[in-house]
């Protein structure tokens, strides 16, 4: 059913409906054409009059019923969609106002998709353009040509002013947007596809990288009393850290580094391995502990490729149950040739950190991973290639007579550092394999990639037959809506060396996966599923070896139905050669899959058998290797898949063509695959959306590259484009749902995509709303994430056909491939689905297979090809002919009747046209130098179907101006003339170099296409005459340069040539058959004057040998050009002795056509020889254009853009200011209101933004006032505990909290921006408010990032220490090079290396040359030269210092070095420092520091120098070493002359604050005062105008501070320094001449080594002051000796323990006793161990000792860290310095005399901050150890004197820790002097000695005092016994006696005897 509905539309109301059509489709569908008149109805279904005429066709996908002709339709966009943009977009194309459409006609978006038709021929098609890699220029049109109604592509801005304001009656301009400007920057027409620029392969290339690893300590390792190593591994590269022993958590703060020269694919590849081992020595490799691993890629993919600090968990692969085993806290980084890493500033890490809050994890992993499975189900694989010599196969089948299949396989799986394997297949071309890999590991896993390989099994080496990489984000979504890794069962192809068996096949890298594989090898069939484990549950094996299982076999049809395909090629040019495949003939193949290839294609592709009894096998078989020409089973038909071999013929000195004329021959294969075209048709969409995106953004780069207006009017509609792409994508997607063959991978991502592109077109609609004219270039970088995410997405994972390969073929040897993905030549009905080549003319650029093609062989082209491709459904194959170019006859392979499917094999052209090209070749710049001079001898080669013409060499430049038209006759273009009008053929241009010997040297390509002129249109504007343009030259994947041409194409009428525009050149005939470029196509020109200082030349290099002596530069701009004054002696004296020349010039009034200026120095030999020495050519002379200042403006002192930074060249007078002042305060007195008051009298001036310093120190006040009152204050800082070093950490802290500032702070601008733009709104406020509002704004900034005065006050109340700047990067950068007036240019000579060579821009340069340029429009404006003072022999160079020689003290204080790259075999290195500076060397061998690699120097060195000759300061680190020479680990050079001549006033640092004594000295000879009188007499300004006391003026700012400060003595004296100083500190606001001046700092500078260029060897932190001699003398320097560690001593009383666990069972009685002692030590030096005696027999877990431990130690307070001197081992040759925390480990232990003794627990201590001990051991408890509940914490250094209970505490089974025992101690710290006076006894020894302890009885050794221990043991137990016992004894005695006497007794009675 269809339905129409009809709405009357409304702008204010909702839309009303008037009626409703509706349909019954079933007639359609059998008709496939239906037209229909009908009435409408209305919402009760009555009839209204109104009737609707619709016309509906159906086509079925298969192409069974209808099809469409492309007269059908206007256009391929859907029309409704193009009305809703129409507004936005159309309207502001000239002339096409939204409602004036014709009725009929479709709205053109400038985009170019659509076909011409008929009468709008001539209009839209503005073809000014090129679709080159760089549209530049795209010149206005001169003022005055009228500009025509059709020309959308450059939009001039002023209409779109005229338009905004027609459309909307002043539609708010910030909402206007813009559809494509350079919309013919992209192809016109439909007919042809863009050529890829780039030509050489970049992967597979090997690079250098760096991994370095700072293993820095460890915590919480399981298990008890370990002694841990820890084992970095990267790769099968190992490395071990020291042993430290019996300890939980280690200390190691040791650093690795591996070097790799790998390629890319293999480096992130890579495992990292972090691993902690037990007990590991020579003879045992220990026990692991735990291990973490992850993979390069995923380091280098972290911001600045590092993580810095962080926590990896351990755990156990071979127990997967146990849960965590630890953490390790380690650096990681990984750096590639030409990174910079900024690593965070090495500071003293005291914060403990929060491990939870900073584990190694990349961002968005959950810290909690859990163990998962992942299942690698292998099924089958096809298509495979032999792998072995058929010689064999045919002696066997000799033998045996069966054919065996020459390849034995097996899939090898690579995971995670984990291999596994399947069983080998023996000789099979399909094996079958069924089997599943599994492998455990942490889910989500920290490496990306899984590495499939079929590989082949042999005796004597298994070969890899292909690879294939899972990459698991492509298969996963970490999302909320997310899924877990799946995959299949679908298809991959492998691509590798092409298929003919070799025994060395240089090509096996290809496939083992590194570069691009240049044939198709093999599909595999394969699946990968994941299972989250639940590893509670018993069944479950524990260990995380790789299994290999059976898998469940699958159903054939689960991959899709398979499908006949169909693919046809036809070829319409082939040319560009390459000469040495000239002589014999060349056919080109073409091959999808195994499918048409027929040289090594052995194992024929199979077709989908008909499913029939296993007997007929065979006669299919037969059926199948029947020779091509016979028809197949089918009677369908045969394919063709190459052209017939043809001879080449010549095109020029160095290509060949072949001679196709109007006979294109065509190739056509079909193919079996499974029908997976949806997978394909989505990554199509969003292709399409991701081309659409990238030539936007690219557009708007080139809109504000170029200057252009508005450039966020294009961001908006591309923008636009965007969204309503991701709407498209949604609405085409989701079709074919219920397809039988669908993955669940298939069904998730494309949920994925969809909910992705979804919030993408949300976002971009937000995003265009927030498209302002500041934020465009903010914008611009969130559209590139949108760019990188969508061809992230549209990459699919599940591969369906293979790419398709083109081969050109000599003598059926394989010279050179191109390959074509295949999703892009699919065919679709729907136009978003269309591949984006398919049915399109692609120009193909051929090149060599694998590593032939790396280097500069792979630049040239092996050959060029137009080639028109279609591949599709068979069924769908009735209009693959449909984009070629038209008007020609197909001819068919003769085959009978009957047969008009079958597709041509050749097309015939009846239909050609005679064109002219004229090529306007006016100059290329920034070419490649290719001759060791270091310039080169350029012409230009361009070629156009089959002919080539060359431009004139001219030598020894790299910046040519040619000025040279070439006019190609007689060429002869195949089809129909309008076609050709919009898709002409491409231009190739090559640049060469030409050398006297041998051939031309290839120096860089581009392409163009040119602006075609029919003979019937007239030759003017718009079109005409064409406008230059720059084209981006490429060489290999690197830019060599650009060209400035034009190209037009003009078609020979019926008349002859006589009716082309007439060639009018210049007049000058001088340059023979050189026809220049003409007028009309030349740029305009002015005449300018270029103003060129001469300073003097550094560093020059011997030429061929001999010195430099008698240089000169000479300056070359358009032909005219101007000598330095030679210097006599270059040794003597390098400056040039006249500073300023000028020369004038012609130059374009265009600047962006300013040809480059060439710098080049000469050396003047004896007998009038002129050597070159080196040249240097500024490539853009628009930073030194001058434009005079604007005086309209309202502030024209800062809007008219000088020079950069050369403002305070060229003064403008204050007068025009208005005369108020601002003050700006430094005294925290001054009253609010007088401040107030000022501020309102200022309201008219713009300078009222400087008075929040006052606001902000009484802030601080305040915040002190109120911290005073709440709780007590830290103590200021006594003046003489602090030294230069306190300051130092003190900025060191404040630089990190700016950092984390700054970081918060860029999350805020995105706010501040949305206020900025309300703000406009609120009208203008009064001035009050305005000062306010400048003042909070000011204030939030300074808080974010200012370093003076904001972050002084951060959260933590801090002393206040005065600071200086650090600075993390070297001081250059901060203030641009020092180049504020004085530039350096390098010299360079020497061919440009190319990357196999190395040679580096370094390696070339031969000196350097000092100078500066002005360029200006000749006429200047008369008030810029009359100004006081001028003087004309500097012209624009006013106020330069002379350039003579000049003495000056250089010293230079080098604090510390981080990160060194250790030098030694044992990962160390013994570094000193090394300085040269001219003729001064100094090497501070003898005080090295063994085995550091953080060493602190704290060092300065003096030395005198003489500027010019002695400028460049190298400060190198050397590494000491006991026998042979000494290595260079790094150097940096510092360029101390522009320093030392630069405005910024780098000659010594202007401190915060002043003072004369103490750690803050002043440094400078010059105090505040006098530096400020000096600047203001340099730079012509009023002041400095001191008083009253406390207040100087400058210019017109007031300046107010404190008026008085101390001497050493105490006493206060009147001073004016602090306000000057406050002047100086705020010099960039005074007007006209300020700038920012070096503060007091600390640079860090980068450590780099010749040997590895580009990698940092590590970092300096240095500062260096410049004093000139002529000058007062400077002081003494300042001593920042590292500070020397304090002695201490530590007394531990161990006074009792309580509740100590009872670990022995008593060897009589059975009952539980412990013999306990205490074991103390001092972290780090477990040497020193102590240990109280032992506490036998312990049965109540208390234990008293009264036993005291001496620990003396070295301390640096600063850094909280002991400092230990000891040697390495038995061999070191001298001890090495470690620091280490302070903290104090206390253990409780159980004596056994024959085993080892029982560890019970433990407590460790940091010194500096430990939990308050306990008053009673009742109140003592387990949470006081682990921080769960808050105790006061202590600091020994502060208390001095603690006692207390502490907890003891151990790991149980489950790893949770439990309280072991409690100790009572005393903790007593002395320093060494107060220790010395006051003696004590270690143990119970004199002096001092403690009381023995009264322990119980029963505490002594059994078996020692057997008789002790009888007493004991029997007595206290078992008295009453004994004594019952007794008393039993004795009555039994006694009954026995009496019973013994009784008889004899009774007889004495009896007898009475």
């Amino acid at each position: 059913m269809l339905e129409i509905q009809i709405f009357n539309y409304s702008k204010v109301f909702s839309n009303k409906l008037i009626g409703t059509f509706r349909m019954v489709l079933q007639k359609v569908v059998e008709e496939n054409h239906v037209e229909v008149t009908d009435t409408l109805m209305d919402d009760n279904n009555a009839i209204i009059k109104t009737s609707l005429c619709v016309e509906v066709r159906y086509q079925a996908t298969d192409g069974t019923v209808g099809s469409w002709d492309d007269g059908d339709f206007l256009g391929e966009e859907s029309l409704h969609e193009e009305e809703k943009d129409s507004q936005e977009t159309d309207g502001l194309l000239p002339g096409s106002r939204p409602s004036s459409r014709p009725s009929g006609e479709k709205s053109f978006r400038s985009k170019g998709r659509e076909k011409t038709k008929g009468g709008r021929d001539g209009e839209h098609k503005a073809g000014r353009s090129v679709f080159s890699a760089m549209k530049l220029g795209k010149n206005r049109p001169h003022k005055e040509e009228p500009q025509r109604q059709d020309e959308p592509a450059v939009l001039e801005m002023e209409d779109i002013d005229r338009l905004a304001i027609r459309l909307g009656d002043g539609l708010d301009p910030d909402s206007v947007s813009l559809a494509s400007v350079t919309a013919l920057t992209t192809n016109v027409s439909n007919k042809r596809s863009k050529p890829d620029i780039k030509m050489e392969p970049s992967a597979g290339r090997p690079m250098d990288y760096q991994v370095s690893i700072t293993v820095i300590e460890a915590r919480q390792l399981v298990g008890l009393n370990m002694d841990p190593v820890v084992c970095v591994e990267v790769g099968d590269d190992k490395k071990y850290t020291s042993m430290k022993e019996s300890t939980n958590c280690p200390y190691y703060n040791e650093y690795f580094v591996f070097d790799f020269h790998v390629s890319p694919d293999v480096m992130f590849d890579k495992i990292i391995k972090i691993s902690v081992i037990h007990s590991k020595n020579l003879l045992r490799s220990g026990t692991l502990v735990g291990s973490f691993k992850m993979d390069v890629g995923t380091v280098y993919s972290q911001p600045e490729h590092q993580f810095h600090h962080k926590w990896a968990i351990l755990s156990d692969p071979d127990d997967i149950s146990a849960g965590l085993k630890g953490y390790v806290k380690c650096d990681v980084a990984v750096v590639g040739k030409g990174d910079n890493i900024k690593t965070p500033h090495k500071a003293n890490e005291t914060d403990e950190d929060d491990i939870e809050g900073n584990l190694l994890l990349p961002e968005g992993v959950p810290p909690e991973r859990q163990w998962a499975r992942f299942y690698v189900k292998i099924y089958r694989a096809e298509g495979l290639p032999r792998m072995n010599t058929s010689l064999m196969a045919n002696v066997k089948k000799a033998f045996t007579g069966e054919n065996k299949d020459l390849v034995d396989p097996y899939v090898q799986v690579l995971f995670a550092g984990q291999k596994g394997k399947t069983s080998v297949q023996k000789s099979s071309y399909e094996p079958l394999w069924n089997e599943q890999v599994v492998f455990t590991d942490l889910f989500p896993p920290l490496c990306k990639r899984m590495k499939v390989q079929i590989r082949d099994s042999d005796k004597v080496n298994d070969v890899a037959i292909g690879t294939h990489f899972i990459d698991l984000r492509k298969i996963s979504n970490d999302g909320d809506k997310g899924f877990l890794p799946t995959l299949g069962p679908a298809w991959v192809n492998m691509y590798g060396s092409t298929r003919n068996y070799t025994l060395l096949d240089e090509h096996q890298d290809l496939n083992e996966g590194l570069g691009e594989g240049v044939s198709f090898r093999a599909r595999l069939m394969l699946g990968l599923a994941v299972e989250i484990l639940d590893t509670s549950n018993p069944e479950i094996t524990s260990s995380t070896e790789v299994q290999v299982e059976q898998a469940t076999p699958i159903s054939e049809s689960c991959t899709g139905k398979i499908e006949e395909f169909f693919l046809f090629g036809a070829f319409l040019e082939a040319s560009m050669i390459d000469r040495k495949n000239g002589d014999k003939p060349i056919t080109f193949e073409v091959t999808i899959g195994n499918y048409g290839n027929e040289v090594d294609g052995l194992s024929r592709p199979q077709r989908p058998r008909p499913r029939k009894e296993p007997g007929d096998e065979e006669e299919v078989d037969l059926i199948q290797n029947l020779s091509d020409d016979e028809t197949d089973e089918g009677g369908g038909l045969a394919s063709v898949s190459s052209t017939p071999p043809m001879r080449p013929q010549i095109t020029d000195r160095n290509y060949f063509h072949l001679p196709y004329l109007e006979r294109k021959p065509c190739i056509y294969i079909k193919s079996w695959w499974p029908d997976q075209r949806r997978r394909l048709y989505n990554a199509n969409i969003m292709d399409h959306i991701a081309d659409k995106l990238e030539e936007g953004l690219n557009d708007v780069q080139e809109m504000i590259k170029t200057e252009k207006l508005y450039p966020e009017r294009r961001l908006r509609g591309v923008l636009e484009e965007l969204s309503s792409g991701c709407y498209r994508f949604l609405s085409l997607a989701d079709k074919d749902q219920g397809h039988s063959s669908r993955t669940r991978l298939d069904r998730e991502r494309l949920k994925s995509c969809m909910r992705e592109l979804e919030s993408m077109g949300q976002q971009a609609k937000t995003l265009r709303a927030q498209v302002k004219r500041h934020t465009v270039r903010d914008k611009l970088r969130l559209c590139q994430n949108f760019l990188q995410k969508l061809r992230f997405l549209a990459d699919e994972p599940q591969h369906s056909i293979p790419d398709v390969f083109i081969w050109m073929m000599s003598n059926n040897k394989r010279i050179a491939y191109t390959r074509v993905p295949s999703k892009d030549l699919l065919f679709s009905i729907v136009e978003e689905e269309l591949g984006k080549d398919c049915a399109k003319v692609k120009t193909l650029f051929l090149k060599l297979p694998g590593k032939r093609g790396f280097g500069s062989v792979g630049w040239t082209v092996q050959a060029k090809l137009e080639l028109y491709l279609w591949l599709g459904l068979s069924k769908q194959r009735k209009d693959f002919l449909c984009g070629l170019p038209c008007g020609f006859e197909e001819v068919k392979a003769a085959q009978g009747l009957g047969l008009l499917s079958f597709p041509p094999i050749s097309l015939v052209y009846t239909k050609k046209q005679a064109f002219q090209l004229r090529a306007h070749m006016y100059q290329a710049r920034s070419l490649f130098a290719a001759d060791s001079t270091g310039l080169s001898d350029p012409f230009a080669r361009v070629f156009f179907i089959n002919q080539s013409q060359c431009t004139e060499v001219l030598n020894e430049t790299l910046c040519p101006t040619w000025d040279q038209m070439l006019v190609f006759d007689n060429l002869e273009l195949y089809g129909e003339a309008h076609e050709l009008r919009d898709d002409p053929p491409i231009i190739v241009i090559e640049i060469y170099d030409q050398d006297t010997m041998g051939k031309a040297d290839f120096m860089g390509r581009t392409f163009a296409k040119p602006l075609v002129k029919m003979a019937d249109e007239a030759y003017c504007p718009p079109r005409f005459p064409p406008q230059l343009e720059y084209y981006q030259i490429y060489r290999g994947n690197a830019t060599a340069g650009d060209l400035l041409a034009a190209f037009e194409l003009l078609q020979i009428g019926p008349a002859g040539k006589a009716d082309l525009p007439p060639i009018n050149g210049p007049t000058d005939m001088d340059r023979g058959p050189i026809m220049p470029v003409p007028v009309g196509i030349r740029p305009v020109l002015s005449k300018y004057r270029v103003e060129v200082l001469f300073w003097g030349l550094r560093d020059l290099k011997r030429v061929n040998l001999a010195q430099v002596d008698r240089p000169r530069v000479d300056i070359e701009c358009a032909g005219k050009g101007v000598q330095s004054s030679l210097i006599h002696n270059y040794k003597k004296n390098p400056n040039f002795s006249t500073l300023v020349k000028w020369f004038e010039v012609d130059l374009p009034e265009n600047e962006l056509l300013h040809p480059p200026l060439n710098i080049r120095v000469v050396d003047c030999r004896a007998f009038g020889r002129y050597t070159l020495v080196g040249s240097h050519a500024v490539s853009s002379l628009r930073r030194f254009i001058y434009r005079p200042p604007d005086r309209s403006a309202p502030s024209w002192n800062t809007s008219g853009r000088l020079l950069k930074g050369r403002r305070g060249l060229y003064s403008g007078g204050p007068s025009s200011r208005p005369t108020g002042e601002v003050v700006v305060s430094m005294e925290p007195e001054a009253p609010v209101k007088k401040l107030e008051t000022m501020v309102k009298l200022e309201a008219t001036s713009d300078a009222v933004i400087k008075v929040d310093v006052a606001d902000e120190e009484k802030e601080r006040k305040k915040k002190k006032k109120k911290g005073s009152s709440d709780e007590p204050e830290e103590e200021e800082p006594d003046e003489s505990m602090l030294d230069w070093w306190s300051k130092y950490f003190a900025s060191i802290d404040t630089m990190k909290e700016q950092i984390r500032q700054q970081e918060i702070s860029g999350i805020d601008l995105e706010e501040k921006e949305e206020m900025d733009n309300t703000e406009g709104l609120k009208g203008p406020m009064k001035g009050k408010e305005k000062a306010r509002a400048a003042k909070e704004e000011k204030k939030k900034r300074t808080q974010s990032l200012g370093p003076g005065q904001g972050s002084e006050a951060p959260e933590k109340r801090k002393p206040k220490i005065d600071e200086l700047k650090v600075y993390p990067k070297e001081l250059e950068s901060e203030f641009n090079n020092f180049e504020d007036w004085l530039h350096t240019f390098n010299l360079l000579r020497g061919k440009t290396g190319d990357d196999e060579d190395g040679g580096t821009e370094e390696e070339r340069i031969v000196g350097r040359f000092k100078g500066s340029l002005c360029v200006y429009k000749v006429p200047l404006p008369e008030d810029v030269s009359r100004e006081a003072g001028y003087d004309p022999t500097y012209g624009m160079f006013q106020g330069i210092p002379s350039n003579d020689p000049i003495n000056v003290l250089v010293r230079v204080y080098v604090v510390r070095a981080t990160d060194l790259h250790p030098a030694d075999i044992n990962g160390k290195a013994d570094p000193y420092i090394a300085i040269r500076l001219g003729k001064t060397d100094i090497r501070d061998k003898e005080n090295y520091i063994s085995k550091q690699l953080n060493p602190v120097f704290g060092k300065s060195f003096d030395i005198e120098a003489c500027f010019p000759m002695e400028s460049m300061l190298t400060v190198a680190v050397y590494d000491w070493d006991l026998v042979g020479t000494d290595d260079l680990i790094g150097e940096t050079k510092i360029d101390l002359e522009n320093r030392f001549y630069s405005k910024h006033r780098a000659t010594c640092g202007i401190a915060q604050t002043y003072s004369v004594h103490g750690y803050n000295i002043w440094r400078d000879p010059m105090k505040p005062s006098q530096i400020l009188t000096r600047l203001c007499k340099e730079g012509k300004v009023d002041g400095p105008h001191f008083g009253p006391p406390g207040r100087v003026k400058v210019s017109n700012r007031v300046f107010t501070g404190p008026s008085e400060m101390e001497d050493e003595n105490g006493q206060r004296k009147p001073t004016e320094e602090h306000v000057a100083l406050l002047a100086l500190r705020h010099w960039e606001d005074i007007p006209r001449v300020g700038c920012r001046l070096v503060p007091e700092h600390v640079e860090t500078r980068p450590l780099l080594n010749p040997d590895k260029p580009g990698i940092e060897q590590g970092r300096l932190e240095l500062w260096v002051d410049m004093f000139p001699m002529d000058m007062p003398a400077p002081g003494t320097p300042l001593d920042i000796s590292p500070r020397k560690p304090k002695k201490y001593e530590l007394r531990v009383i161990v006074w009792n323990t309580d509740e100590v666990v009872l670990e022995d069972d008593d060897f009589f009685t059975g009952e539980k006793s412990s013999d306990i002692f205490v074991r103390g030590w001092l972290k780090g030096q477990q040497e020193d161990k102590q240990d109280t005696d032992v506490h036998y027999h312990s049965l109540t877990g208390e234990g008293n000792f009264n036993w005291r431990y001496l620990f003396p130690f070295d301390y640096l307070a600063a850094e909280e860290k002991i400092v230990i001197s000891k040697k390495e081992s038995m061999f070191s040759w001298d001890e090495t310095e470690y620091k280490i925390p302070a903290r104090l480990t206390l253990q409780i232990w159980d004596a056994d005399h024959f085993s080892a003794d029982d560890f019970l627990g433990a407590i460790e201590l940091d010194l500096n901050r430990f939990p308050r001990g306990a008053k009673t051991a009742k109140q003592c408890t387990m949470e006081m150890a682990t921080g769960e509940v808050d105790v006061p914490l202590v600091s020994i250094f502060k208390q001095k004197r603690v006692k207390g209970w502490w907890p003891l505490l151990a790991r149980n089974e489950n790893d949770e820790f439990e309280l072991t025992g409690k100790v009572e101690a005393e903790l007593h710290l002395l320093t060494a002097e107060e220790a010395e006076k006051n003696p004590v006894g270690l143990a119970r020894n004199e002096p001092d000695p403690l009381e023995k302890p009264n322990r119980p009885d029963t505490a002594f050794v059994w078996f020692l005092n057997p008789l002790k221990s009888i007493k004991y043991l029997i007595c206290t137990r078992y008295k009453w016994l004994i004594i019952k016992i007794v008393l039993a004894l004795l009555g039994l005695l006694m009954l026995a006696l009496f019973l013994y006497s009784l008889p004899g007794y009774m007889v004495k009675k009896l007898l009475g005897a």
